[in-house]
């Protein structure tokens, strides 16, 4: 049953990768927006996930906070460190021009995110259907706005629609894999969760501190600050809702 749902929420986050073909006819402005919205409701999801299901879920099991704290900071200098090393961007700049080889460091490190989300996914559904599911809705919710960032950087590397297209679901099929190792690992670990869960809310915490609210922040026009500011704070907030919906719902 758990392979089930790892293996099926894997391909229900992998298909998000195909995403960029429907704002092919958005116009740039409305798209822009539309994306700030998506950032703001994904940075509140991963939060939500992270303080509401990882970290209890992982003190729960192990009965003591600090080791969970420790396994949390870690979670966020790993990640700090992959996001420097291999220029993991997490940008949702649709008018920024980059040069052609750039597109092939973009796809590697998509790819090494998606092998890592996958990873994540597994571990999370290991220590329940409940936590799996949060954690799945969490990387959807993420995935979007990047998909669509991504999708948009390999167009204008050079791609062709069509390449760009299997290109970025070619990477998105590297989650596959990481849930896999994951798999294959607990099954000689018997509580690899126990660390991997901790380590996944670090890594949530970061990309929605460093990488998303920033993100808003550059985005926020002067002219349309209030309302900017408002709309944004109100899917951030429906994000974390999200999440305490799902602890709330017995599943």
């Amino acid at each position: 049953m758990v392979y089930e749902y790892v293996f099926g929420s894997i391909l229900l986050v992998s298909l998000i990768s195909l995403i960029g073909l429907f704002t092919l006819g958005l116009k740039e402005k409305f798209l822009k927006r539309i994306l700030l919205l998506l950032v703001s409701f994904a940075a509140g999801a991963l939060f939500g996930d992270a303080f509401i299901h990882l970290i209890p879920e992982s003190i729960e099991s192990i009965g003591e906070p600090l080791p969970v704290s420790l396994m949390v900071l870690s979670g966020i200098i790993v990640f700090f460190i992959l996001e420097n090393v291999i220029h993991w961007h997490h940008a949702h700049h649709i008018e920024e021009k980059h040069a052609h080889p750039f597109t092939y460091l973009n796809l590697i490190g998509d790819a090494f995110h998606n092998f890592i989300d996958g990873a994540l996914i597994a571990a999370s559904f290991l220590a329940s259907i409940q936590v799996g599911i949060a954690t799945t809705i969490a990387v959807i919710l993420h995935e979007i706005p990047q998909e669509i960032g991504d999708f948009a950087v390999l167009i204008q590397g050079g791609f062709t629609k069509n390449k760009a297209l299997k290109f970025n679901f070619l990477t998105a099929l590297t989650a596959f894999l990481g849930a896999g190792i994951t798999l294959l690992i607990s099954s000689s670990f018997e509580h690899l969760e126990q660390i991997l869960l901790p380590f996944t809310a670090g890594g949530f915490i970061y990309i929605a501190g460093s990488d998303l609210i920033p993100e808003l922040h550059r985005e926020s026009r002067l002219k349309k600050r209030l309302i900017d500011t408002v709309a944004q704070l109100l899917a951030f907030i429906t994000g974390i809702g999200l999440m305490l919906a799902l602890l709330l719902i017995e599943i």
